[in-house]
C-alpha cells in the first residue's frame, strides 16, 4: 500500500487521506447532499404544484403561475393553491396536482391555517410556523441555501484578496512588506461594526453590499498565513534555480510559490465559511443583515427570542445551525490531517 501511495501525486495522497477520515469525509457528503437539496428548494418547498392535469390540459404553475379564473375562479388574480376551493378542484374526477414534498415557500402564508400564529408543529407545519404564519421547514431550507452561497462568496472573496496581499508581502519583503503590514495595522482597527451600523442606516440593506463590507475586513487573517509561507519558500533552492532561469516574478510566483503556499489557504476553507455563517447569522440576528423578507437563520432566531413561547423556532434554527457549523468543523479537521507532512498513509480517523 504504502509503495503505491508513495507513487501518487501529492494532491492525490492527500485525497486518499482525506477520504480515510471517515467523520470528515462523511460529513462533506452529508454537508453536499444538504447543498444541493437547498439548491433544488423550488422543487422540495413550493407553495405552487410541479405538474397539474386540469379538464384534459397539462401546466407546470412552478414554472408559469396561471391566475384563478384558469382553476374555475372568479379572479384574474395569481392562483392560491391552499385555497380550499381550489384543492377541491383538483379532486374531481380527471383533475389531480402533484405538490412538492413540502406545500409551502419561504414567504406563504397560509390564510387558511386552523391554528393562530405561531402555530406550534403539526401534520400541516412539520416544524410549525412563525409569527406571521410562514412555515418554519421551508424558511429553514431556503435560509440555509442563503447562508451557504453568502458563505462560499465571501470565502471566495476573501480567500482571493488575501492570497495576493499575502504574496506580495511574502514574496517581494522588505519596504512592500514594511508598506502592506502598517496598512493592515490600521485597517484592522476600524470598528468593522460601527461602519456596518452606518451604511445600513444610509444604504438599502441588500446581500451584495453585505458582502461588499464584510470582504473588506475578511481577508486580514488568510493574509497572515500566506505572507509567512511565502516568506519561507522564497529563500527555497527551487525559486532560486527559477530565477537563475530568468522567469519573471509573475511566472515564478504562480508557477512555483503559490502552489507550494496553498496548504494554510485550503485547510482554513471550511473554517472561514463557518465565521461567514455565523457573521451573517449574527447581523441578520440584530437587523443588519439580508433585506427583510429575505429567509435568514438569523432572523429565525430573533423570531424566537421575540416569542419564547414557540420554542419550535428557536430549537429547529439551532439545530440546523449547529449540525452546519459541525459539518464544517469535521470536514476542515479532516482536511487539515490530509495535509499534514508528517502523517503517513494508511491513517484513519
Amino acid at each position: 500500500m504504502r509503495a503505491y501511495t508513495a507513487s501518487l501525486s501529492p494532491g492525490r495522497r492527500a485525497w486518499l487521506r482525506f477520504r480515510q477520515h471517515r467523520l470528515g469525509f462523511g460529513s462533506l457528503l452529508i454537508f453536499l447532499t444538504l447543498f444541493v437539496l437547498s439548491l433544488g428548494a423550488e422543487l422540495v418547498s413550493n407553495d405552487k404544484p410541479l405538474l397539474v392535469r386540469y379538464n384534459g390540459q397539462w401546466l407546470s404553475p412552478i414554472l408559469s403561475n396561471p391566475p384563478e379564473t384558469a382553476f374555475g375562479g372568479d379572479f384574474q388574480t395569481p392562483t392560491d393553491y391552499l385555497d380550499p376551493f381550489i384543492q377541491q378542484q383538483f379532486q374531481q374526477p380527471g383533475n389531480w396536482a402533484l405538490y412538492p414534498v413540502n406545500p409551502y415557500h419561504h414567504s406563504t402564508l397560509n390564510y387558511f391555517a386552523k391554528e393562530p400564529n405561531p402555530a406550534a408543529p403539526s401534520s400541516d407545519n412539520w416544524l410549525g410556523t412563525d409569527d406571521r404564519g410562514r412555515d418554519v421547514v421551508a424558511r429553514l431550507l431556503y435560509g440555509f441555501r442563503v447562508s451557504v452561497l453568502f458563505a462560499l462568496a465571501l470565502t471566495l472573496t476573501g480567500t482571493v484578496l488575501g492570497v495576493l496581499t499575502g504574496a506580495l508581502q511574502g514574496f517581494f519583503g522588505g519596504k512592500t512588506d514594511l508598506a502592506f503590514q502598517r496598512f493592515i495595522e490600521i485597517w484592522s482597527a476600524m470598528p468593522e461594526l460601527y461602519l456596518l451600523i452606518i451604511f445600513s442606516a444610509v444604504f438599502d440593506p441588500s446581500v451584495s453590499l453585505l458582502l461588499i463590507l464584510l470582504s473588506l475586513f475578511g481577508w486580514m487573517g488568510l493574509s497572515d498565513y500566506v505572507r509567512a509561507e511565502f516568506l519561507r519558500n522564497r529563500q527555497l533552492d527551487y525559486v532560486r534555480a527559477a530565477r537563475a532561469l530568468g522567469l519573471s516574478n509573475g511566472a515564478i510566483i504562480w508557477r512555483h510559490v503559490l502552489p507550494n503556499s496553498l496548504t494554510p489557504v485550503v485547510t482554513f476553507l471550511p473554517f472561514r465559511m463557518s465565521a461567514a455563517i455565523l457573521a451573517l447569522t449574527s447581523l441578520d440576528f440584530l437587523g443588519l443583515g439580508v433585506p427583510p423578507g429575505t429567509p435568514s437563520l438569523g432572523e429565525l432566531l430573533a423570531q424566537g427570542k421575540n416569542n419564547i413561547d414557540a420554542w419550535w423556532i428557536s430549537l429547529s434554527t439551532f439545530a440546523v445551525l449547529v449540525v452546519t457549523l459541525l459539518l464544517l468543523t469535521f470536514m476542515g479537521d479532516a482536511l487539515r490531517d490530509a495535509l499534514d507532512p508528517r502523517r503517513t498513509d494508511g491513517e484513519g480517523a
